[in-house]
């Protein structure tokens, strides 16, 4: 789809991408064959629990054996699956994986006719093996074709979808596996129509080019393997996001893990307490995916990660408060169990810490398609997959090992949230990146109302110059909320010293910079490293009035920015310039309203305006770099502000 198109689409919230083609074939195909995953791997696990009675898997072992297969082919066939996705074109892929998908299901039918464990366990590592090979194509897709607007809506329908593709999938295959003498029948006809019915809508996925068609396939999957994780490292920002993300499946594999447990030993409840977990915990994630894209304004707002960790924190640990006192007692159905009030505590810390969990991991993947090298995406994606696998197999051995040391369930859960906030504040010291946003996020939602309007003249890559009024201490990250990227501030030396504020500049990087007269070499240096942000394709922010106004109108400009682009002409960089006014910040809390001893002060009389109070930012069109003169954008931003 070409970016134009994108473009014109950009607007229409995530439920419309359902009507448009260039995502609901994909959308649906990736949801029948998550369900079909599930609805196969429990019906099996089921068969094997409670229907065949095997000496060399007895059901405890069960779950283990087949999600250790499933697993496997993720550690083994990843980076080729990368490979190959950058390669060709992933249409071609996906139904190429479709196809393999009918033929797995094909033998499967047969395991199932034939109550054949063999092979069933067979066709869980082809299975494991096709969700491998479609791992890759269904992240590298996305950013393909939805514009960058659209990415955190996108990823949130597909978060969603997979988690209620695998409740339905897991319900329906416990449903038919126990109908009386024909539910190994049913599971092998359902396995089958739904390979088929994933193949067919398919058919309709419009082509999606490949990315690096000469690239050249390496098939030892040990080298390769090793070669995306260091691929991946190449970007520090993403590749700390994929242990970000890698970190959430070791969460959610603890909590997943232990339900049919918690259920019986701590709940005193049935099966069909277990599966009530199940669906609580997957719709939970599901609104947590979809609230992303109205939190986030349709932007990759990485400032809801540390939201979604607190979050899922203080309800892991409070799960953990709830289920430890609860009395022992006869073994209780869905109806009792919901007649009690203590337990609607424990469903509601499961259903909010799951939803927390989608509005941490969703931008996380948005981030990762948006930052990646388009020709390295599905290798980044595989790396991020081979991490995935590794983090769920370490979530196994450490949660066996706390229960065979003594610990009760409602403990690993409390161990767990405790292990998440360390893991997550250990993440964000990382990588400030995060933090920023967070606060930007916060103040922008919280303290004001924030209003932007334009913002689609923000580039969402290559280099460019931010050129904004001075109202207030809080401008810059007002800009940090405003922008989908990461910016770098040219600003004052002296807000560096104002306590907090400048423990936040100094975090996001910011250039300082003196007056010539006062520290030439400092001034020098800001316009040498404001050179090189443009240089390496970055966001560069500055205020050209020099200074926080003192009487709420717009001052002089000053020449800087004339420098600033005479550097970067120099070393072969034309960034455009884009105008920016925030309005009706004067007056707050932050502005140089107060005058005290004869000098205008801020931040003296809290909430002055009241919380919530309305602010906003007017994004003008791009001033190309031969065009700019400080009397130019000065008149612009007085245009803005008075639009």
């Amino acid at each position: 789809m070409t970016t134009s198109a994108m473009a014109s689409d950009a607007h229409a919230n995530q439920f419309a991408l359902l009507k448009q083609r260039r995502f609901a074939p994909f959308f649906w195909t990736q949801f029948a064959g998550a369900a079909n995953d599930n609805l196969f791997k429990f019906a099996f696990t089921v068969m094997v629990t409670y229907q065949l009675q095997l000496s060399w898997m007895p059901p405890a072992m069960a779950g283990l054996v087949i999600g250790a297969l499933f697993i496997l082919p993720f550690l083994l066939f990843s980076a080729t699956a990368g490979q190959l996705t950058d390669k060709y074109d992933k249409t071609r892929i996906i139904r190429f994986v479709k196809n393999l998908e009918i033929a797995i299901m094909v033998l499967a039918a047969w395991g199932f006719f034939r109550a054949d464990a063999v092979v069933l366990l067979a066709c869980v590592f082809l299975m494991g093996l096709h969700s491998t090979l479609f791992g890759p194509v269904k992240f590298a897709y996305l950013p393909q074709v939805l514009a960058a607007r659209e990415l955190t809506g996108g990823n949130g329908m597909v978060e969603m979808g997979t988690f209620v593709a695998i409740l339905l999938g897991q319900v329906a295959g416990g449903l038919l596996v126990a109908l009386p003498q024909i539910g190994h029948t049913s599971v092998a006809v359902a396995c089958v129509l739904l390979a088929l019915v994933g193949r067919g809508v398919a058919q309709a996925i419009p082509t999606a080019p490949a990315t690096d068609p000469q690239l050249v396939v390496n098939w030892n999957p040990f080298s390769e393997t090793w070669r995306n994780l260091k691929l991946a490292r190449g970007n520090i920002v993403v590749f700390r996001s994929l242990l970000g993300i890698s970190w959430m499946w070791f969460f959610g594999a603890v909590f997943l893990s232990q339900f049919p447990s918690f259920a019986k030993e701590v709940l005193h409840g049935n099966e069909q307490v277990a599966s009530l977990l199940l669906v609580v915990f997957s719709v939970g994630i599901g609104i947590g995916s979809l609230l992303c894209e109205t939190l986030s304004r349709r932007q990759v707002e990485i400032g809801l990660v540390p939201l979604g960790a607190i979050g899922m924190s203080v309800f892991a640990i409070d799960l953990y408060f709830a289920s430890r006192g609860l009395p022992a007692g006869p073994e209780m159905g869905l109806g009792a169990f919901l007649a009690q009030s203590a337990h609607w505590r424990v469903m509601a810390d499961l259903g909010l810490l799951s939803l927390f969990a989608g509005l941490y991991s969703v931008p996380m993947y948005a981030l990762i398609q948006l930052r990646s090298q388009p020709t390295h995406r599905a290798r980044i994606i595989a790396a991020n997959n081979i991490l995935n696998a590794l983090f769920m197999i370490a979530s196994s051995v450490i949660a066996g090992a706390l229960l065979g040391a003594g610990f009760t369930i409602p403990q690993i859960f409390l161990f767990t949230g405790i292990a998440n906030a360390l893991v997550a504040f250990y993440i964000f010291l990382l990588v400030p990146e995060y933090l920023l946003r967070f606060v930007a996020w916060v103040l922008s939602r919280f303290v004001y109302r924030f209003k932007i309007e334009g913002d689609e003249h923000i580039p969402t890559e290559g280099p460019a110059v931010l050129v904004c009024n001075h109202v207030s201490f809080i401008d810059a990250v007002l800009l940090m909320a405003a922008s989908p990227r990461p910016i770098r501030f040219i600003m004052d030396h002296r807000i560096f010293r104002v306590p907090v504020l400048g423990w936040l500049f100094r975090l996001a990087k910011a250039i300082p910079i003196a007056p010539q007269k006062d520290n030439p070499a400092a001034y020098e240096r800001a316009f040498a490293q404001a050179v090189e942000v443009l240089r390496e394709g970055d966001l560069l922010a500055i205020f050209p009035e020099g200074a926080i106004t003192s009487d709420g109108s717009l001052q002089p400009f000053k020449g800087g920015v004339m420098k600033i682009l005479a550097g970067a002409r120099a070393v072969g960089v034309e960034p455009p310039v884009i105008p920016m006014a925030l309005t009706n910040l004067w007056g707050s809390f932050f502005s140089r309203v107060e005058v005290r001893e004869g000098k205008n002060v801020a931040m003296v009389q809290p909430f002055r305006r009241g919380l919530f109070s309305r602010v906003g930012l007017q994004v003008g069109a791009v001033v190309p770099p031969a065009q700019v003169t400080p009397e130019l954008l000065q008149s612009r931003v007085s245009g803005l502000l008075s639009a």
